[in-house]
């Protein structure tokens, strides 16, 4: 039997003070999250910041417990606790930035996914987000010792043409991100997918080069402080590693040299800087919120 979303998706906003332009942010961990980096850039993006949770997504309906387990903790008082996977929707406020977010920083579900998707639906628009931010990760040609780049599509013939974006040309099987941004569409809310790349020979190690590089490109695009700048300590950490995973290796030296000159031949080639995408975002989602008032 369908799983209705008023069955699953809690809000608690009734009384939040107004947001700011809003925007939303959404990362699950899962297959299109290679070594988790889009979640935890969020996790990054929100360890000094105060957030409020504004909605969740109750997870018994979406998730097979054998394979995403349950853990039992102890907490501060002693007592036995289980925590089950979390998709919670939290309000961030930057008074110093362009704009307020809401963060879905969550898990990919198993099963029902036109349901949870259904659910970041109805809270982007009861929340009155202009536009919903998709990030993830993905293994690719890329070496460890360059900045790794992110690439964006979107379905949105407007954002695809001021943001200089592709628009997805992709015919197959799909998972929960296809899904989403599909239900997006369907309910007139414009969304972009943000992909970081991770070096796919060393997909199974953590990159916080990769986490900050996302972090970077939000900060440029959507006028937030995202703190990416306190990833330095564990990028040069993690350098370390990947150099030393390499060294020695003559074939897997040569390889990454190879990697390292195409990269730095796409990079000269002409992209339009970060200022000029965060003024075009801006006048986009202007636009978006003049169509609202009118």
């Amino acid at each position: 039997m369908p799983i209705n979303v008023d069955e699953v998706l809690e809000t608690y906003w009734d009384d939040l003070a107004p947001l700011r332009n809003p925007v939303m942010l959404v990362a699950l961990r899962g297959l299109f999250d290679i070594g988790g980096v889009a979640t935890s850039a969020l996790d990054w993006m929100l360890k000094e910041r105060d957030a409020t949770v504004v909605s969740d997504i109750d997870p018994d309906p979406f998730f097979d417990f054998t394979q995403e387990r349950p853990e039992q903790v102890i907490d501060e008082d002693g007592e036995r606790q289980i925590q089950w996977p979390e998709n919670d929707f939290m309000i961030i406020r930057y008074p110093e930035g362009a704009r307020d977010m809401i963060v879905l920083n969550g898990v990919e579900p198993h099963v029902s996914w036109g349901t949870f998707s259904q659910c970041i639906v109805e809270v982007a628009r009861g929340l009155g987000c202009n536009l919903v931010v998709s990030l993830g990760a993905a293994a690719e040609q890329t070496p460890h010792t360059r900045v790794p780049l992110v690439v964006g599509s979107t379905t949105n013939e407007e954002l695809a043409s001021r943001l200089g974006l592709s628009r997805p040309q992709y015919q197959g099987p799909t998972g929960v991100a296809g899904v989403m941004l599909g239900a997006l569409d369907d309910a007139k809310i414009p969304s972009i997918s943000l992909r970081v790349g991770v070096p796919h020979y060393l997909m199974h190690a953590q990159h916080p080069k990769s986490a900050a590089a996302l972090l970077q490109h939000l900060q440029h695009v959507l006028g937030i402080p995202t703190d990416h700048q306190n990833l330095v300590d564990e990028i040069s950490r993690w350098q370390e590693l990947h150099d030393a995973a390499v060294e020695g290796d003559r074939e897997a030296s040569a390889y990454v040299t190879m990697l390292e000159q195409r990269y730095d031949h796409t990079m000269e080639r002409n992209m339009p800087s970060g200022e000029d995408l965060a003024a075009e975002l801006e006048e986009f989602l202007r636009g978006q919120s003049d169509d609202d008032i009118s």
